[in-house]
């Protein structure tokens, strides 16, 4: 089998023009997102709409091709939570390295916020599920608990009784992820002028922030933002035909444990264990090369439980990365979220975008411009490992980019 390894190449990385807490009254809708930040990546890349060739969503694929007036030749409409985007890399990858394709686009919008405003008018929302689930059957309905932090309390009350980690361990990582975002102006919470709550925190203002689920505090949790974001890939003959630096796809993978979380094997070890061995494989590199990490962080325990999954960190010394700021701005290790992550900068609902629109500007040198990041947000990482996760810590895609040199 011959190795997909740098057959494409992330070629521009842009956002829509609105995101975050939306400005307007009424909100914003999906499509709208997904377009502006089509619209944006496609005059930043220096290229036509028409010359793309496959398009990549979570759900909207056709309503973006028939948008954009486009006949594409390969269509993915992959969506399995947050971590859909990075699976469309590795497919694009896939099928960009086969020959099918030249150019592909990656492309997300999602309108987390507005549908709060507009009653799900335009944002996608869907019903209420299977009742007969066995989620719904022996743990919403029954027990009282529901949602998202319902679920990832118990696997951080999993981690800190299995590992010994503490609640102030992962306060840390919400700490670092802050500092960063106050680097970001794009960040909601970059300072009081972009959020009331906004600006640096300290690891005892997350102890004291509103409980929501123990034993996750709201500072342990992610935004819930609007939020529009697209890249382009291009094969390795057509990556240096653009405007902007390519970024190349070293390696990728993809894998699942589980979709309830009530068939999880581990509470603390996602399926990011599978996901990142293929693709350092695909790299033919390993932990100990990576310069920065884009960790998914719906939660703090998300990002403490992917780093030990990669390999990152030891199992239950994922503190060892986050300890003394060691992961934010300035810190002695590995940068980690750089834009703020979830937690800070902005999270949509699925947030695997943003990583990859991160992390293409800290490889390509173009993180600090004036508007994607203010003095020391440009880290000198030639190398990324960006992983998302989907559902409950349940699907996972990891991918391996390096710098072009």
């Amino acid at each position: 089998m011959t190795n997909p390894s740098m057959a494409a190449a992330i070629v521009g990385a842009a956002e829509s023009d609105e995101i975050g807490f939306a400005l307007s009254e009424k909100g914003t809708t999906n499509t709208q997102l997904h377009i502006e930040a089509i619209a944006n990546v496609c005059e930043q890349t220096g290229i036509s709409p028409r010359e793309i060739e496959g398009v990549f969503s979570a759900g909207f694929t056709p309503q973006i091709a028939e948008y954009l007036h486009i006949r594409p030749k390969y269509l993915d409409h992959t969506g399995i939570g947050g971590s859909s985007f990075e699976l469309h890399v590795h497919h694009a990858l896939a099928a960009i390295a086969a020959g099918v394709i030249d150019i592909a686009l990656v492309s997300h919008g999602e309108s987390g916020r507005s549908a709060r405003k507009n009653q799900g008018r335009g944002t996608g929302g869907g019903g209420r599920g299977d009742p007969w689930a066995p989620g719904a059957a022996f743990s919403g309905g029954p027990y009282g608990g529901w949602g998202a932090p319902y679920n990832y309390s118990h696997a951080m009350t999993r981690h800190m009784h299995q590992w010994g980690s503490t609640k102030e361990d992962f306060a840390q990582i919400a700490v670092s992820t802050r500092d960063w975002a106050t680097l970001n102006p794009r960040a909601v919470m970059h300072s009081k002028e972009t959020d009331p709550n906004g600006g640096p925190i300290t690891v005892q203002d997350v102890l004291d922030s509103r409980l929501i689920s123990w034993p996750l505090n709201i500072l342990d949790v992610c935004l819930v933002t609007d939020h529009g974001g697209a890249v382009l890939l291009a094969s390795a003959e057509r990556a240096h035909s653009f405007k902007t630096p390519p970024v190349w796809v070293a390696g990728a993978g993809e894998s699942m444990g589980h979709w309830d979380m009530l068939e999880m094997d581990d509470f603390t070890l996602t399926s990011a264990v599978n996901s990142g061995k293929t693709a350092y494989q695909m790299a033919g590199m390993g932990p100990s090369d990576m310069e920065l990490g884009m960790i998914y962080d719906s939660f703090t325990v998300t990002v403490g439980i992917t780093v030990e999954a990669l390999g990152l960190a030891p199992r239950g010394g994922f503190m060892e990365l986050f300890e003394g700021g060691k992961a934010g701005p300035g810190g002695s290790g590995m940068p980690i979220n750089t834009n703020g992550g979830g937690l800070s900068f902005s999270h949509s609902g699925m947030y695997g975008m943003m990583l990859l629109v991160e992390a293409y500007r800290q490889l390509s040198g173009t993180a600090e411009d004036g508007i994607h990041g203010i003095a020391g947000k440009q880290t000198s990482a030639q190398s990324a490992i960006v992983n998302g996760t989907g559902g409950s810590l349940s699907t996972t895609g990891t991918l391996i980019l390096t710098s072009d040199q």
